[in-house]
């Protein structure tokens, strides 16, 4: 399974064109407390929508707005700004972690994953 992330302020610059008819679309987004850049990601989620994707949101506790434009919502405790990655990265991972696992794949052991260690 083929995954990238990168920034909301990206997705016009490229990313958008990848978005086509049912492709799953991960969206986290930042707290209502910064009004400008959370209506932004909300206009990345109407656009993402509109080319037919399924949107999986992550949002604080009490962030209404995005129930209209999501499909599934996680929701997260609101918290300072600093910490949100901290509690965002937490239900992606345990997806992560469930898609290997649904698929067979040993989640301990990723395949083409060299390891090496060093003696001196």
């Amino acid at each position: 399974v083929h995954a990238e992330g990168f920034a909301a302020g990206e997705l016009k610059h490229g990313p958008i064109a990848l978005v086509e008819e049912g492709l799953p679309v991960f969206v986290i987004v930042p707290t209502p407390r910064r009004p400008i850049l959370h209506d932004k990601v909300l206009s990345n989620i109407q656009e993402i929508r509109a080319r037919g994707a399924r949107t999986i949101v992550v949002a604080e506790e009490g962030d209404d707005a995005v129930d209209a434009f999501a499909e599934h919502i996680i929701r997260i405790p609101a918290t300072p700004t600093l910490m949100a990655p901290l509690l965002t990265v937490v239900p992606l991972q345990v997806f992560a972690a469930a898609l290997a696992g649904a698929k067979g794949l040993d989640i301990d052991q990723p395949r083409n994953l060299a390891k090496s260690v060093t003696v001196e």
